[in-house]
């Protein structure tokens, strides 16, 4: 019986601690969605001046209150000599289908949050990948679904993307709920980097081995490991610690 109530008080607090520090940091500050701010943050360089094919993969925090759990995550790209970006990203809200395309600009903060430049990939490989991003968003096989928790969401379609073109390498972070939602009758296949191997029963109970996300454990959607490349914790509510920077452009 104590080592029963030992483990749930050890559970407790490794949930509790970084949960109740992101909401600190990330509950935000009371502004209602439609007054927040939704800029260009200036992090996609102007297609104009940049003529060689560029692929971005954003997160920023979700609005108001999710925001201490969770990530809202997109893809941006951009042909060589095309004059402006293409954005897919799955929203909850509006009519049709949850895939909306070019809705903000690229690089836009999302209601207030300053997004994470995950992936930044430009010249020939980026090219090449842009083909294959496109066929994987045309057979995003939920395009009229939406759930905040446990999925599909946005972070679902982000996975899907990546998971279906590895040349990506985007490593999600742990705060990306949604990412591991898989369908009942496909609970294995590939991690969300489109590397490695994932066991997920609807996103609330799984685990990933890969070499981007190192071993990561899912309970609930909420996701705790140890990331080997390069070497930090992934922990729910706060993401990956240390913080990784922003990525050096693959050309």
């Amino acid at each position: 019986m104590k080592r029963a109530a030992f483990i749930v008080l050890i559970l407790a607090i490794a949930l509790g601690m970084p949960i109740g520090i992101s909401a600190l940091i990330n509950g935000g500050d009371g502004t209602p969605w439609h007054a927040a701010d939704s800029g260009s943050t200036g992090m996609a360089p102007d297609p104009l001046t940049t003529p060689g094919a560029i692929v971005q993969i954003y997160a920023a925090r979700a609005h108001a209150w999710r925001g201490i759990f969770a990530v809202h995550g997109w893809i941006t790209y951009k042909p060589a000599g095309a004059p402006r970006y293409t954005r897919v990203e799955v929203t909850g809200w509006g009519g049709g289908s949850k895939v909306k395309w070019n809705r903000m600009g690229p690089d836009n903060k999302w209601f207030g949050a300053t997004p994470i430049l995950l992936r930044d990939i430009r010249g020939e490989e980026a090219q090449a990948l842009i083909p294959a991003i496109e066929q994987a968003v045309a057979s995003y096989p939920w395009p009229n679904t939406y759930r905040s928790f446990p999925g599909p969401n946005s972070n679902t379609f982000l996975a899907y993307v990546t998971r279906a073109v590895p040349g990506l390498k985007v490593d999600l972070p742990a705060t990306a709920i949604g990412k591991d939602w898989r369908p009942i009758d496909d609970p294995i296949g590939r991690a969300p980097s489109g590397s490695g191997a994932q066991v997920s029963l609807l996103g609330l109970l799984g685990v990933t081995v890969a070499p981007e996300e190192g071993i990561e454990v899912n309970i609930l959607g909420l996701s705790w490991g140890l990331d080997a490349n390069p070497l930090a914790l992934r922990v729910p509510g706060l993401g990956t610690i240390p913080s990784r920077l922003s990525p050096r452009p693959s050309r």
